[in-house]
């Protein structure tokens, strides 16, 4: 058995993992304005380059979740963190938009071998009051490293390059593996059914693909009837249905495929089979109610994360370092409030802080939507993502603790992979519905506002259809340029108009995609209000 400290080492060195591939489900997101311009890809690809690494982590960690469990929790840790590191290093050499979709691909699967035996281990390993401090060190660094992945994100993208902010993880997993080799005992939990769920692996991988990809590519292809873009694709020129889109399609057949899986789980689970997800663990209150509220809080935390950046690098102009920086106040707060969570604990009970830390959440999300205009600066959005930071280090550190207590060490496997999948398809969720509603946000404001200018009113259609669709094709980002066109150099007064009107129409598209966020975490809040109450520890 491992000694007290060299348990701590090891905690560190998991942490080190766990950090490493919660930073890049959010490091991206400054770069993506940069990336949007280096590799030419369309909003539709950028939200792809975050959920795909999302939606493999979310569809594969339960199997690998329970490889773990046969093959020993630490060793599915190195081989994740390997497989993570090699896929870092080709998404840090991608030369195209796709190959690059295709390496976050890959490291959702390695961070899918990675999150839930991270989890397992620090549950098997720790008991008593050093667990509650064990899960609050591992409930910080997943609040925290979200929150400060966008500063080393930008440091690097504006002092080296994007892709950088995947390269910095080849000697970060080196360390990682070598750590835990040295510090970690091995744990395991042999079950009497050994086989593998390879139909559950099919149904819940076709149903968070065809709900993430209606969600995603209903914007370019069109909700219901097909869009110019959809029928201009060649590689839907084989689409039976020409006045339906394959996006209502590819929701239902997602959807079905989700109901199929549940049905197909259960049906598993009474004839004694190995299932991907023990149904029977939603009984417990603590479980049920858990998942609900951190799979919410994933969903508007990182889908928030996506749109902001994107807003400082149009509107505001900033660099990728200085957006980042506007995140800093966010990762301070949590990392303030992480440690304090435990004594709050104590004092009040774990259901109480997770609360507390979900209305803080709520409250710092709101003033974040209000506050956003084309003046915004990252000082004025400094106290919101303070309270913002404080709220997910207290929700965080306490969540995953709340979430399995009351689970038994034998299924303490699959209830980690089940507790860490709700939150990855939450962050999937999370970055195609807020990003969509963003650019669908762009596209319509800037209309709007383009048709109010007076000058435009009597110019040809084409005029303001160009510049809609600029902004459209970018994601925003072509903003900054559009007042530098030649078409508007001799007209400087014309320009500063059509600029401040699109500044504007950002603006509100930001806001609409906060106050989506801000729904969400309201709902996480009620769920965590659902958490039975439990004794304070004196």
């Amino acid at each position: 058995m491992a000694s007290a400290r060299t348990r701590w080492i090891g905690l560190a060195c998991l942490a080190l993992g766990l950090a490493m591939i919660i930073v890049d489900t959010s490091i991206v997101n400054v770069a993506v304005p940069r990336i949007i311009t280096d590799l030419k890809i369309t909003p539709s690809a950028a939200e792809w380059v975050n959920s795909s690494y999302a939606l493999v982590f979310a569809a594969a960690l339960i199997t690998l979740s329970r490889i773990g469990d046969i093959i020993g929790q630490r060793r599915l840790y190195m081989i994740g963190t390997s497989v993570f590191a090699t896929a870092s290093v080709l998404a840090a050499l991608a030369p195209s938009g796709e190959l690059l979709i295709g390496a976050r691909l890959l490291q959702g699967l390695g961070g899918a071998a990675m999150a839930p035996s991270t989890q397992s281990i620090v549950n098997a390993t720790f008991r008593g009051k050093d667990r509650a401090i064990a899960f609050a060190i591992y409930g910080s660094v997943i609040g925290g490293m979200a929150a400060l992945g966008p500063v080393i994100g930008g440091w690097l993208t504006t002092n080296a390059s994007w892709r950088w902010a995947f390269g910095v993880n080849l000697p970060i997993a080196i360390v990682a593996i070598v750590g835990t080799l040295l510090t970690v005992a091995e744990t395991r939990t042999e079950r009497k059914n050994k086989g593998f769920d390879f139909g559950g692996v099919v149904l819940i991988t076709l149903g968070l693909s065809g709900i993430i990809f209606g969600l995603i590519e209903g914007y370019t292809y069109g909700w219901w009837a097909p869009s110019t873009g959809f029928s201009s694709d060649a590689a839907w020129a084989w689409w039976p249905l020409a006045d339906v889109s394959v996006v209502p399609v590819a929701l239902a057949l997602g959807a079905l495929a989700l109901v199929g899986f549940a049905l197909y789980e259960r049906a598993r689970l009474r004839a004694k089979k190995t299932v991907l997800i023990d149904f029977t663990l939603f009984s417990i209150p603590t479980f049920r109610y858990g998942n609900i509220a951190g799979s919410i809080v994933s969903l508007g935390e990182f889908g928030l994360l996506f749109a902001v950046p994107l807003f400082l690098a149009a509107v505001q102009r900033y660099s990728a370092f200085e957006t980042g920086l506007c995140f800093v106040p966010l990762a301070l707060g949590s990392f303030i409030a992480a440690p304090m969570a435990p004594t709050l604990t104590k004092k009040f009970g774990a259901r109480r802080v997770v609360t507390l830390g979900m209305a803080l959440e709520a409250v710092g999300i709101g003033a974040i939507g209000l506050l956003i205009s084309p003046q915004s600066t990252g000082l004025q959005l400094l106290v919101p993502f303070l309270i913002y930071g404080v709220g997910v280090g207290f929700a965080t550190a306490q969540l995953a603790n709340v979430t399995l207590a009351d689970v038994d060490i034998p299924r303490a496997g699959i209830a980690s992979g089940t507790n860490s999948t709700t939150r990855q398809i939450g962050s999937a969720l999370g970055i195609a519905i807020i990003g969509t509603t963003l650019f669908t946000l762009i596209g319509e404001q800037s209309r709007s506002a383009l048709e109010a200018i007076p000058e435009l009113q009597a110019a040809p259609p084409s005029v303001i259809n160009g510049i809609v669709e600029a902004m459209k094709a970018s994601a925003g980002q072509a903003l900054p340029f559009i007042g530098s066109d030649p078409m508007l150099a001799s007209n400087p007064e014309l320009a500063a108009k059509i600029t401040d009107a699109l500044a504007q129409a950002f603006a509100d598209a930001a806001r609409g995609a906060g106050i989506v966020a801000l729904v969400f975490v309201l709902f996480g809040l009620a769920a965590s209000l659902a958490l039975p109450k439990e004794k304070a520890t004196k």
